[in-house]
């Protein structure tokens, strides 16, 4: 247990600075004149869904990459084995996923164009980075392991299985 606790804590400073900033402080300074808030039924809605990409994030994060597989979502400081439990079963980016529905959900809550368009920016970057860096990584690392895995689960569309 005492060996995670270094992935722990690196995953909570990059979790604080970088998704904290893409799907907590943009969207919150975007919604800047937006419409007033939704209320009611929608409102709940919206809250649901950024609370369901927080958990995703949440429990991909800590224990997926760091409990899992030692080591952070940060490129710098990657997990030491290829992490295909939890989430990953059902597809290979769910971080992204996660972060793309708290941003969604803001766009949602708040009516605001500008979130929406930033929200489809973000998860356009997210793709071209997974295509372009993540994927050619994970290939070099991980060969054969991961081509098996990535023959088996989808980028975007989580395949559920029994």
């Amino acid at each position: 247990m005492r060996a995670a606790v270094p992935a722990v804590a690196k995953t909570l400073v990059f979790t604080v600075f970088v998704p904290g900033t893409v799907a907590g402080y943009v969207p919150w300074r975007l919604r800047q004149g937006a419409a007033a808030p939704v209320t009611g039924a929608e409102e709940c809605a919206a809250v649901a869904v950024i609370a369901i990409g927080i958990a995703i994030y949440f429990y991909t994060a800590f224990w997926g990459f760091a409990l899992i597989g030692g080591g952070t979502p940060a490129p710098i400081a990657p997990t030491k084995i290829l992490v295909v439990k939890g989430l990953h079963r059902f597809v290979r980016n769910p971080m992204y996923i996660g972060v793309g529905l708290v941003i969604g959900g803001q766009a949602w809550l708040f009516h605001s164009l500008h979130i929406a368009i930033y929200m489809t920016c973000m998860l356009l970057t997210a793709h071209l980075f997974v295509v372009f860096y993540e994927e050619p990584t994970l290939r070099k690392r991980y060969g054969e392991e991961y081509d098996r895995y990535r023959a088996s689960v989808p980028r975007w569309i989580p395949k559920f299985r029994v």
